[in-house]
């Protein structure tokens, strides 16, 4: 294991997306207040985006969306998705925010809509935790899984249409993070942040067009405070826990678990 990336602007990495595509990485600046590089003062006054070259790990180029938006708020860039034109859409988990990022690293607001807005409360730490993950699906949608268990589709061409998915039951809450399968359906991992239970790994299957989902639980992670869900070789799954109890708990961390996991 090497280090790979270490850019100065990057003051902790969350939502990791590889492009293979266009050769790149695409990593959300985040901040905590825990990290090295943090304003302990100030803790989610960082929010952006920055593009490196796959195989140097040099930076493309690194936007701060913060200066979209210029409000003053707290800001938390949790996941990242990537369109088949290179188009980057990024989801901040504080405010009901989509930020829409072209292969050169321009960056505006692609939607804020109230639907968006967070309601999980996380006690002692953060308050309206809204957007957690999201994956970009056929019929040039966007699919953003909400803290609170709930789906909201956004047609990329028309996004002030963007409405909740009907589901055949919640995800599991906090929702963590999502992957795309290859048959179009989405595979969700909650974190047990809240709950202390084992994670959840849960199948979403699409209907009509994303307009409704039926949710089934294919497995569960013993380590409850997972983050995501990844790829692994010929198709497998895992489950990745980057060490959030120890972060929240101003402890150092260095290390990641990996766990295999069912999608269906």
């Amino acid at each position: 294991m090497r280090t790979f990336i270490d850019d100065p602007q990057l003051v902790s990495a969350q939502a990791v997306n590889i492009d293979r595509e266009r050769g790149r990485v695409l990593v959300s600046n985040v901040d905590y207040g825990t990290a090295d590089r943090s304003r302990k003062d100030a803790p989610f006054k960082v929010a952006g985006v920055g593009s490196y070259d796959l195989e140097t790990g040099k930076q493309n180029w690194c936007v701060d969306l913060t200066a979209l938006t210029l409000d003053g708020k707290q800001h938390l860039i949790s996941d990242v998705t990537v369109a088949p034109d290179g188009t980057a859409y990024a989801v901040d988990e504080l405010t009901p925010t989509v930020f829409r990022i072209d292969p050169e690293g321009n960056a505006s607001v692609f939607l804020r809509d109230d639907l968006l807005q967070g309601t999980l409360d996380i006690p002692d730490f953060l308050d309206d935790v809204g957007m957690a993950a999201v994956e970009y699906v056929a019929g040039d949608q966007l699919i953003i899984a909400m803290a609170d268990g709930s789906l909201v589709r956004v047609p990329v061409r028309h996004p002030e249409d963007a409405q909740k998915v009907r589901l055949s039951t919640p995800l599991a809450s906090p929702t963590a993070g999502m992957r795309l399968l290859a048959d179009g359906s989405v595979t969700a991992v909650s974190s047990g942040l809240l709950t202390g239970k084992p994670a959840q790994i849960q199948h979403v299957n699409p209907g009509g067009g994303w307009k409704t989902a039926t949710v089934t639980v294919t497995d569960t992670v013993t380590d409850p405070v997972t983050s995501d869900v990844t790829d692994g070789p010929g198709r497998t799954t895992y489950a990745l826990s980057g060490g959030l109890a120890d972060l929240l708990a101003g402890k150092p961390n260095d290390g990641f678990t990996l766990t295999p996991v069912k999608t269906g």
